[in-house]
């Protein structure tokens, strides 16, 4: 039961972390500032140090989460969100960056037999999500 309540406040923070970054991404036109929602998301999220994790090479990333025991779903909205920091970077002109995101979300995605495609999270899976997350709770 305690795992359970951890693991569903987990997912309501992460829904909530994504919510509000795309508002910033997309109302305040302010994709580097969501961008860094999301890197501290993630770091929460892992209960790491987020720029430690976030530097290491995608294989490193997927061989701590296995060996921490992360769960599975964790690691799924850890490699959508970076996914969508990706595409956030990509509008705020840092090309570089965002491909190490990306190439960080599919090593995860990958490790965890998740398929990622174009698109992070849409706002109706985001919506079920929150939904989904808060009846956990309850």
């Amino acid at each position: 039961m305690f795992q359970q309540d951890y693991l569903m406040r987990i997912f309501l923070q992460f829904a909530e972390a994504i919510r509000r970054s795309m508002l910033k991404a997309n109302g305040e036109q302010d994709p580097a500032s969501a961008a860094g929602m999301l890197e501290a998301a993630v770091g929460e999220a892992t209960e790491l140090d987020g720029d430690v994790f976030l530097s290491l090479a995608p294989e490193s990333m997927t061989s701590i989460l296995s060996v921490s025991g992360t769960d599975p779903r964790v690691v799924e909205y850890i490699a959508r969100s970076l996914l969508l920091e990706s595409e956030y970077l990509k509008d705020a002109g840092q090309p570089e960056k965002a491909e190490l995101r990306a190439e960080q979300a599919a090593a995860l995605a990958q490790s965890c037999g998740i398929e990622l495609d174009e698109d992070a999270i849409t706002p109706e899976e985001l919506d079920a999500f929150f939904e989904e997350s808060q009846k956990g709770l309850k």
